[in-house]
C-alpha cells in the first residue's frame, strides 16, 4: 500500500511538470489520473490496489462513529430511566481475529464506546472479556461485536 501510494504521488508530480503548472489543481487532477492508471494496471501489481483499503478504513471510521452514538444514547436512555433495573454483565467475546494488532484494535474500539469496556484476554487471546452497563442478551451483544466491528477489521487487515 504504501509503494502504490508513493507511486501515485510521483505521477501526480510528474503530472504537474508535464503541464508546467504547478497548482494544487495540477496536483490533485495528476493524483486522479494516477489512481486511474494504477487501477487499470492492478492486475500485474502483486498487491490489492491501495484505495480498496482506504475504503475500509473508512467504513470502519464510520461504523465507529454510528455505534459510538448509539451507545451514547442507550447509556443516556440507561442514566435517566427512573427505575434503574439495566443489567450489567460480563460477556467473553470469541474473536476470529488473528494478530495481536487486530484484536488490540477491536478492544479499543470496544473501550471506546460508551458503556462498554474490555477488560481481559483469554490466554490465547482469542477471548476477549467485555463488561456492559446493560446486557438485556449476551448472545446479541456477541453478534454484534462480531458482526460489525471485528468484520470491519478484517475488511481493513485482510
Amino acid at each position: 500500500m504504501p509503494f502504490q501510494i508513493l507511486i501515485n504521488v510521483l505521477l501526480a508530480i510528474l503530472w504537474m511538470f508535464l503541464q508546467n503548472e504547478y497548482t494544487v489543481v495540477n496536483f490533485i487532477s495528476g493524483y486522479v489520473i494516477g489512481i486511474l492508471i494504477l487501477f487499470i494496471i492492478r492486475r500485474f501489481l502483486k498487491f490489492d490496489f491501495y484505495l480498496k483499503r482506504v475504503w475500509a478504513i473508512i467504513k470502519l471510521i464510520y461504523l465507529f462513529i454510528v455505534e459510538l452514538i448509539k451507545a451514547n444514547i442507550d447509556v443516556v436512555k440507561v442514566v435517566l430511566k427512573p427505575k434503574q433495573d439495566h443489567q450489567p454483565g460480563i460477556v467473553a467475546v470469541r474473536t476470529q481475529l488473528e494478530s495481536n494488532f487486530e484484536i488490540s484494535i477491536l478492544a479499543a474500539l470496544i473501550t471506546l464506546t460508551p458503556g462498554t469496556i474490555s477488560m481481559d484476554f483469554s490466554n490465547d487471546s482469542k477471548t476477549i472479556y467485555v463488561h456492559s452497563i446493560d446486557v438485556p442478551d449476551k448472545e446479541a451483544m456477541i453478534k454484534d461485536i462480531q458482526g460489525s466491528f471485528e468484520k470491519a477489521i478484517m475488511e481493513v487487515t485482510k
